[in-house]
């Protein structure tokens, strides 16, 4: 009597593994990537020039600020599987694949990717800025990310019209507070209000990739990728060390070859540094 009963189980347990077969897993699920913005690892507080709240930071030049206005640009967003496929989520459109991550704004530190194919991986590419190609301020091909960009207390359109500020910093350096204003974006070169004689100036995007610390596994799962960016970088940066002073401490004094040092800092060179200012705190499945 006690054979037949462990016989009876067999069907029990075959039926078992069938229903949680990969028929059951989702062929594709949502990963939301969460932006920790910090100095050194403690989360960003805003505030005016006498915040006692405001978090500060000091550089390795020994110059004490922190910010009052954090907005950046996320575009071009492209997950790489285990096997090293790409991807890509919605990078020609900005609409359904840019962000302006600000500070201020709690609802915009989590970015939700839809319909994203079960699988695993390993690895996260996006731009800090916009592409070329996108960055033409193009109001009726992208009107939700224009209008986004361009609104009052947002203010990522670039003052001449020619794309969009990829970057915007205001806050306060020194200990008597003196003004720290940054921006970033493509310029162009060329006469002043003819379009026509336009061409490529200082490109401003930089493409970043992170290697994840576990992999995302999509399926079952809905993993959440958490990205820290340390804008410590931004004045003591792996490429270059910045002391504020009055030539460059803001956009109407700095040019776009210093410019291009905070540029490096935070978004990398392209080259030796393809990370910036960002890395992967962690993976939640």
């Amino acid at each position: 009597m006690k054979n037949m009963k462990k016989y009876l189980l067999l069907p029990a347990i075959a039926l078992a593994f069938v229903s949680c077969s990969d028929d059951d897993v989702p062929v594709a699920n949502d990963v939301t990537l969460e932006f920790n913005n910090t100095f050194k690892g403690q989360t960003i507080v805003l505030g005016d020039a006498t915040s006692a709240e405001a978090t500060t930071n000091t550089s390795v030049e020994d110059q004490v600020h922190h910010f009052s206005e954090l907005k950046y640009v996320i575009s071009n967003i492209i997950l790489v599987k285990e096997d090293g496929t790409e991807i890509p989520y919605n990078v020609n459109d900005l609409d359904e694949g840019a962000i302006v991550i600000d500070q201020s704004k709690e609802e915009t530190l989590e970015y939700v990717l839809n319909d994203i194919p079960t699988d695993d991986y390993t690895q996260i590419i996006f731009g800090l800025g916009v592409r070329s190609d996108l960055n033409t301020l193009d109001e009726v091909s992208n009107p939700e990310f224009y209008a986004e960009a361009g609104a009052n207390d947002t203010q990522m359109h670039w003052e001449w019209g020619t794309g969009y500020r990829f970057t915007k910093i205001e806050g306060f350096y020194d200990t008597d507070n003196k003004t720290l204003s940054f921006h970033s974006g493509s310029t162009v070169e060329g006469t002043v209000d003819d379009e026509s004689s336009y061409i490529p100036g200082f490109d401003a995007y930089r493409e970043i990739t992170l290697d994840l610390p576990s992999m995302a596994k999509v399926g079952e799962h809905s993993p959440k990728i958490v990205i820290e960016a340390d804008f410590d970088a931004l004045l003591s940066g792996k490429t270059n060390t910045i002391l504020l002073d009055d030539k460059n401490a803001t956009p109407s004094v700095h040019t776009s070859v210093s410019m291009s040092k905070y540029v490096d800092n935070i978004g990398g060179d392209g080259t030796n540094d393809v990370t910036g200012m960002f890395s992967i705190s962690k993976v939640e499945n």
